[in-house]
């Protein structure tokens, strides 16, 4: 009895010594300096905004994956994924297809992605499966697609129907206001392509009445051999066709080609949206008048950049500053976020290596 009495009372004592351990501990982290305190939770903060960062899953949605303007916008979406170790990921379809993209982002709704950045090739096709969507919980950021309803946000490079305008300019002086002209888009429901070349049309109406359009819009799928067959069909046809505005990216080099094997290089003036690796040589040897761009690389990083602060409820306003080059003092009017991203590539500064991508 006397044995069962002891070792219960060394029990008692030992669970008495561990108590007053624990008690100290907290008295001495309860005393702890208001300075240590401070630290500790700044260096918390940015711990806490990285896991949240990182818990989300976000999509970049291409018009096309095949062709070197979105092989250099998933270029940017790696570089950010890396950078910030947010998942962002880049998939879509090969083609230049309204239904193909539509079936990606109905397979990006079942994943149960928290936001989809997507470069519609066709609004009309995207609105009810970004409609589900959102009915998701799924944010939606657009690029070249400013007049969509189904998304949180578009964001533009620039100023579309100014872009559009500084074509015609280009054009206007090339043929000295004189002659009929070509219109190329990717689709005929490409909103930025369409935005473009009617702004480039009233702008000509106005201040080049001496120039007309040369049929309907050629629709090419951004797909520079249809370019090629189109443009030197309708070259043949007419003989009164004096310049060629293009859209897609591929436009403009496969213009340029067909001019070139015709005989019409310097008589037929291009320009257009393109990149320095797809149309440099033409830009060089004088068959295309100007080139311009802007970065798809940078475009992706904004639209994840933005769709984050969408997601954080972070504040969408006037003069937003996404950390990105040219996107750096949005104008917000409406949905629809718009940079000064836009560049200029002429013989003058088309080997400059800044613009070789």
């Amino acid at each position: 009895m006397k044995q069962k009495l002891l070792s219960v009372l060394l029990c008692l004592t030992m669970v008495a010594s561990l108590t007053a351990c624990g008690s100290g501990e907290k008295a001495a982290e309860t005393e702890k300096p208001a300075a240590e305190t401070s630290a500790t939770e700044e260096t918390a903060a940015p711990a806490e905004e990285t896991t949240k960062n990182t818990d989300y899953k976000i999509a970049v949605v291409p018009k096309l994956t095949s062709i070197a303007w979105f092989q250099r916008m998933e270029t940017g979406v790696k570089e950010y994924a890396k950078e910030t170790g947010v998942d962002a990921f880049y998939t879509g379809p090969s083609e230049g297809d309204g239904a193909l993209q539509a079936q990606v982002i109905e397979d990006l709704i079942s994943q149960g992605v928290d936001a989809i950045c997507v470069v519609p090739f066709s609004t009309e096709s995207l609105e009810p499966v970004l409609k589900k969507a959102r009915d998701a919980g799924i944010v939606v950021i657009a690029h070249e697609a400013s007049g969509m309803e189904n998304i949180d946000y578009d964001i533009e490079a620039f100023d579309n129907a100014a872009y559009g305008e500084h074509f015609m300019k280009v054009l206007g002086e090339a043929t000295g206001g004189k002659g009929e002209y070509l219109f190329e888009v990717g689709s005929l429901t490409s909103e930025s392509h369409n935005q473009w070349v009617d702004a480039a049309k009233a702008y000509q109406e106005a201040n080049y009445p001496d120039m007309k359009q040369s049929g309907d819009k050629i629709e090419t799928a951004d797909d520079q051999s249809k370019s090629y067959d189109k443009v030197k069909e309708a070259l043949t046809a007419n003989s009164n066709i004096a310049a060629i505005q293009g859209s897609a990216m591929p436009d403009v080099a496969g213009a340029a080609l067909a001019v070139q094997e015709l005989g019409l290089s310097g008589k037929v003036k291009i320009a257009g949206t393109s990149l320095v690796s797809v149309s440099g040589k033409y830009v060089k040897d004088g068959t295309i008048e100007m080139i311009s761009f802007w970065d798809p690389s940078l475009a992706g990083k904004a639209m994840i950049q933005l769709a984050l602060k969408v997601l954080n409820g972070e504040a969408i306003e006037n003069g937003l500053d996404l950390g990105v080059e040219g996107y750096q003092d949005l104008t917000l009017e409406g949905k629809v976020l718009k940079g000064q991203a836009w560049i200029d590539v002429t013989k003058d500064n088309v080997d400059d290596p800044a613009y070789d991508f």
